[in-house]
């Protein structure tokens, strides 16, 4: 022996490594471990009641099935599975492979991967009682809804089809609208109790490596127990986590996913969501709508200026009220500041208290319209906003241009196409209210250049979160305020830093060749 007693006779280390040198020296014992710790996963297994066990054969070698039937087809054991096993001879788990007819059969006798090949949807066979290898064969059940059209962001030109809650239906949504070897996927598990697969998606050739590791390092150091949704995911891996606004786009349409995987940029889907996370993005482009594109660059350009607007006059016409009529009267003209005075001659209440009353039951409305039932919320959304600004002008609460304004604010704010910027500027118009009582434009004015200063530190992925306003790139103008013409968007854009920045040659996409050429 090479081992040698320290000077305080230390007993129990000699124990230690004389136990260790005997499992080495004797592989029988390594046998019984591993027979044990499968034996330990069925009796934690059998504590549940969907979980069955079946005797196929009762010979010299018995034959046992196990697997859990809420999440097993049963058709697939009774029909592929169990008839050829009591058909043929089986002494074996090599057998098995040789007489069930299917391609997904695996054997092996890690207790880590049976366990999780057995909640995956898998059944196990043993043969024998103390069998240490088994077969593990994939039987899983699809239980899924069928491919439906947009309800998030419906356009009404272009594709009609959205995600699902299935990764492999999702991923052949993408597959097939890029039907290209360099498109890879690459999966991983997430969530130590969910153990949740993710996809990132990426194209060999355009996609920038160190967007997609970036991405994957922040996945692989996510630990959390349960990842439910995608949404749980970008929470965890945001730039910013404390932040307003959203750092990663969220899109239900997988035409919206190839174009931007086309552009350079990486993407990932998460098992049981459905949606897929867009990274890196700009905050331009939660103002784009994917039918954009479909529409021709005029029409699609004044569109985008008019949701701009709508941005902005949702987020500052009510702080905009409040702050000039109480300190700056001068600014008003003659005509209109009598219709003013005409409408707050009655009302007790300063514009501050006026203006948030309307604003947190239009809030209200919007919270019940979204939580009731689709025919119940439109309702209660409809009569509801009639009934209770009608009741608080001829109450003399409100004054009926505070109610136009924050009707039309409310309007403007919902001319977003995307869900979670939407949320952002419903929170922000408070701050705003705010600081409008407190210093008048002023406040405003120092509100604005806080947020300002908030979004030129912002990054999504580490890129740049106010792109191309700062940094300055006159490159990705020609797709952001407006959209120009296809002829000139011949280069992907800047910020993605991609590794083929062409897309097709200007100068050939220009040209028009006649019939007879």
């Amino acid at each position: 022996m090479n081992y040698e007693l320290n000077r305080s006779g230390d007993i129990m280390n000699f124990k230690k490594w004389f136990f260790k040198h005997h499992k080495e020296q004797n592989p029988k014992n390594n046998k019984a471990e591993v027979d044990d710790n499968l034996f330990d996963l069925l009796k934690q297994l059998r504590g549940s009641n969907d979980f069955k066990e079946v005797v196929i054969k009762d010979g010299i070698k018995k034959v046992k099935l196990f697997y859990f039937h809420s999440l097993v087809d049963r058709k697939i054991l009774h029909r592929d599975i169990i008839p050829y096993i009591k058909k043929e001879q089986v002494n074996s788990v090599e057998d098995v492979r040789e007489v069930v007819p299917s391609e997904n059969i695996e054997t092996t006798s890690d207790v880590n991967k049976i366990q999780n090949q057995i909640l995956s949807g898998s059944c196990m066979v043993q043969v024998g009682e103390n069998s240490q290898s088994v077969a593990l064969m994939r039987a899983k059940i699809n239980k899924n809804r069928n491919v439906s059209i947009p309800e998030v962001e419906f356009s009404v030109v272009g594709p009609k089809e959205a995600f699902v809650e299935s990764l492999d239906t999702n991923l052949n949504l993408i597959r097939k609208r890029l039907p290209i070897p360099e498109l890879r996927i690459e999966e991983m598990t997430v969530g130590k109790i969910t153990k949740s697969k993710v996809a990132i998606l990426s194209i060999e050739g355009i996609t920038n490596e160190e967007n997609v590791n970036t991405l994957r390092e922040r996945l692989q150091s996510i630990e959390v127990d349960s990842i439910i949704d995608s949404s749980y995911i970008v929470q965890l891996i945001s730039d910013n986590q404390n932040s307003p606004f959203p750092q990663l786009i969220d899109t239900e349409r997988p035409d919206r996913v190839a174009a931007i995987l086309t552009e350079g940029k990486v993407a990932f889907l998460v098992d049981g969501a459905p949606h897929a996370i867009i990274a890196p993005t700009t905050l331009v482009e939660f103002f784009s709508a994917f039918e954009d594109y479909f529409l021709n660059w005029i029409t699609a350009s004044f569109f985008r200026l008019v949701r701009l607007f709508g941005v902005f006059f949702s987020i500052l016409v009510t702080p905009l009220y409040v702050a000039v009529l109480t300190y700056h009267y001068e600014l008003i003209p003659k005509d209109l500041l009598g219709i003013l005075v005409t409408s707050r001659r009655e009302i007790p209440l300063p514009p501050i208290l006026e203006a948030i009353f309307l604003e947190l039951a239009i809030e209200l409305l919007r919270e019940a319209g979204a939580r009731l039932p689709t025919k119940v919320g439109q309702t209660i959304g409809i009569v509801g906003g009639i009934v209770i600004g009608t009741a608080s002008v001829e109450a003399g609460l409100t004054s009926n241009v505070l109610l136009i304004f924050v009707a039309l604010a409310a309007l403007a704010s919902f001319t977003t196409p995307v869900y979670q910027i939407g949320n952002t500027i419903r929170l922000i118009r408070f701050p705003f209210l705010f600081s409008a009582h407190l210093w008048g434009l002023l406040g405003v004015s120092i509100c604005f250049c806080f947020f300002m200063g908030h979004l030129l530190r912002l990054t999504s992925l580490g890129r740049p979160f106010l792109e191309p306003i700062y940094p300055p790139r006159v490159k990705d103008f020609k797709d952001a305020f407006i959209r120009l013409p296809w002829t000139f968007q011949s280069q992907r854009p800047v910020e993605v830093q991609a590794q083929d920045t062409m897309r097709f040659n200007k100068k050939k996409a220009k040209e028009k060749k006649e019939i007879d050429e």
